[in-house]
């Protein structure tokens, strides 16, 4: 999904604070963490020029290098280079006081994790092109729930449903709660996935007897929904953006 540009463009933003802020020029910045990262320069200026995220060691590695907090380059949590003091909570981004459950202003901030809302839509059907993704509020979830789930907050985010080859799993318009870091293909599992003809769709994993992954609508209609292959082929492979753990939608 196109979401995943948007947080590609953010985190160059982040790490460009983070090189001002360390006194490093952005020219020639590029072999300077390359070194630092033990990373071609290849590599580095795909991150800079947002067409990929460093995985997690070498996340870590730049962070301790710019002398920031991991959360924070990775994800934006968090105080970034050059802040004083921690962000007021309620003054926080995105953290709407009618986008939160009543429940909430009972048991206390402190109970709840405010999940960044997008305007990107995984395809329940053939394909969405999220051309542009706009964060529009947060969601309210409880963290004893997510933890329940394995959850961590900083791993999710809330898109929509768009179609009916899901259904009656899920319907057209259903808020879907992603987990980006489940990215591994579980049997029965039902995942946000990307590729460049497909755009962002999301489908049910299910692992043949012949060990081959498929793609599977929900909808009984398998004329209209047949399986399809799970690709891997260079030029188009499908990439896995997140399991799917909660769905939520009119009845």
């Amino acid at each position: 999904m196109v979401q995943i540009e948007e947080l590609r463009t953010a985190f160059v933003g982040r790490l460009k604070q983070a090189l001002d802020a360390k006194g490093i020029p952005q020219w020639g910045a590029g072999a300077r963490l390359a070194k630092i990262t033990s990373v071609t320069p290849k590599a580095v200026s795909k991150w800079l020029n947002g067409e990929s995220i460093p995985g997690a060691a070498k996340m870590l590695t730049l962070a301790n290098a710019l002398d920031v907090k991991v959360e924070w380059l990775q994800h934006g949590s968090g105080q970034g280079p050059g802040s004083d003091s921690p962000p007021d909570p309620e003054q926080a981004p995105h953290a709407e006081p009618r986008a939160i459950p009543r429940q909430a202003e009972k048991g206390g901030w402190d109970d709840y994790a405010f999940v960044d809302k997008y305007t990107a839509k995984a395809a329940a059907g053939t394909g969405y092109d999220n051309a542009h993704v706009v964060l529009r509020n947060t969601l309210a979830f409880k963290r004893d729930w997510l933890r329940a789930k394995g959850a961590n907050p900083k791993n999710l985010k809330v898109i929509y449903a768009d179609g009916e080859s899901m259904w009656p799993t899920i319907s057209n318009h259903d808020v879907l709660l992603v987990d980006s870091s489940k990215v591994d293909p579980v049997d029965g599992g039902i995942f946000v996935l990307e590729s460049t003809t497909d755009g962002t769709i999301v489908k049910r994993l299910v692992l043949t007897t012949s060990g081959e992954w498929i793609l599977r609508s929900d909808n009984a209609d398998k004329g209209e929904y047949p399986d399809r292959s799970f690709l891997h082929s260079e030029s188009n492979e499908h990439r896995i953006l997140g399991r799917v753990i909660w769905r939520g939608g009119d009845l």
